[in-house]
């Protein structure tokens, strides 16, 4: 007898939960394995500044692995939306698939937001000066401003920064997790669906 494994990717999984149904129901939700940094055989390496994703079996580190996963739903029972905070950065992304949320639109989702976004005036503003000047610097070093030849005038610095360039080197996934007390605190008030990023340098 065949079986199908509880984070195959398909639509065979019951009802897709709207944001409504899972409020009401009060469902906890489980995390993918691969969300969670907790598959044993696959450790997604996903980098939100350039939108890279591989994986690695921590058993045989030689080589990367292909994100073959990316279909598998995000959460079981399957939502249709989540909702991301990180503690490095200001910013609330809303991954949706009325379809159920899988891990491909999760860091296509991250990677739009932090790359495609751009840090407003009144954010920047936010900052102390250290972390201004430190923000411009990554800033201008990320695009190459600082790599100019000898015979050629020097780029001028970006004006504008990426949401990508505020994380400054903490840009790999590591895992998402709960912390409602986060959420509260973040959004005035937690959910199932509400994950908190937890971001690395590598």
């Amino acid at each position: 007898m065949d079986t199908i494994g509880k984070w195959a990717a398909g639509s065979s999984y019951g009802p897709v939960l709207s944001q409504t149904d899972l409020y009401l129901l009060n469902t906890e939700l489980e995390l993918n394995p691969v969300l969670a940094n907790e598959s044993g055989s696959f450790q997604l390496i996903f980098n939100l500044s350039n939108g890279q994703t591989s994986g690695y079996n921590p058993d045989s580190r030689d080589r990367d692995l292909p994100f073959t996963q990316k279909d598998e739903p995000a959460t079981l029972p399957r939502v249709e939306e989540l909702i991301v905070i990180t503690e490095v950065s200001p910013w609330c992304t809303i991954v949706r698939n009325p379809q159920g949320v899988t891990l491909g639109d999760v860091c296509t989702t991250l990677y739009k937001e932090y790359s495609e976004k751009m840090v407003t005036e009144k954010e920047f503003d936010s900052l102390p000066p250290r972390q201004q000047e430190q923000l411009r610097r990554y800033a201008q070093s990320a695009t190459g401003a600082g790599n100019w030849q000898y015979y050629s005038p020097a780029p001028a610095p970006p004006t504008q920064y990426r949401r990508a360039d505020w994380l400054r080197e903490k840009v790999f996934f590591d895992r998402f997790t709960r912390k409602d007390h986060y959420a509260k605190s973040r959004l005035g008030y937690a959910a199932p669906n509400i994950f908190v990023l937890v971001l690395s340098t590598y």
